[in-house]
């Protein structure tokens, strides 16, 4: 438990206890550099139940799941939010592991994380199962050429 302790505290900016059988679930990762935690500490269903409770998340995540890459004004157009309420949820969705972004000029493009644990993928292809339609009539109505 000391040697996982101190490995997260160097990759993280800000104080972490970690108590037995209990992790802190939310931290920051500092860019680039190699980083040697455990996968146990990247995603626990806890936190994936938590971030995907927000509808907003869900959605995103749905439509993430369905057309495999989207930028921020096609989440901004499919989910009928602001660009600034899609840039925070984007955020925590990165910091939780389950999507990763790609930069292209001004825009930012994100897809979900191939690194995600399995069991985690599961549980978004059976809530995709579940929304499958209603996913793809969000990105059906969504504004050709937003960006």
């Amino acid at each position: 438990d000391h040697l996982m302790e101190r490995q997260y505290r160097r990759c993280e900016r800000f104080p972490v206890r970690i108590e037995k059988g209990h992790l802190l679930l939310r931290f920051r990762l500092l860019p680039g550099r190699l980083h040697s935690l455990p996968p146990l500490l990247l995603l626990h269903p806890l936190q994936l139940f938590k971030t995907l409770s927000d509808e907003t998340r869900l959605a995103i995540v749905m439509l993430l799941r369905e057309a495999g890459e989207l930028c921020v004004c096609d989440l901004c157009s499919a989910t009928t939010e602001s660009q600034p309420k899609v840039s925070r949820h984007m955020a925590l969705l990165r910091e939780s592991g389950l999507v990763i972004d790609r930069r292209e000029g001004k825009w930012v493009h994100y897809r979900l994380s191939p690194n995600m644990p399995a069991w985690a993928a599961a549980v978004i292809d059976n809530s995709w199962n579940c929304l499958r339609e209603e996913t793809r009539m969000k990105l059906k109505n969504r504004l050709s050429g937003s960006c």
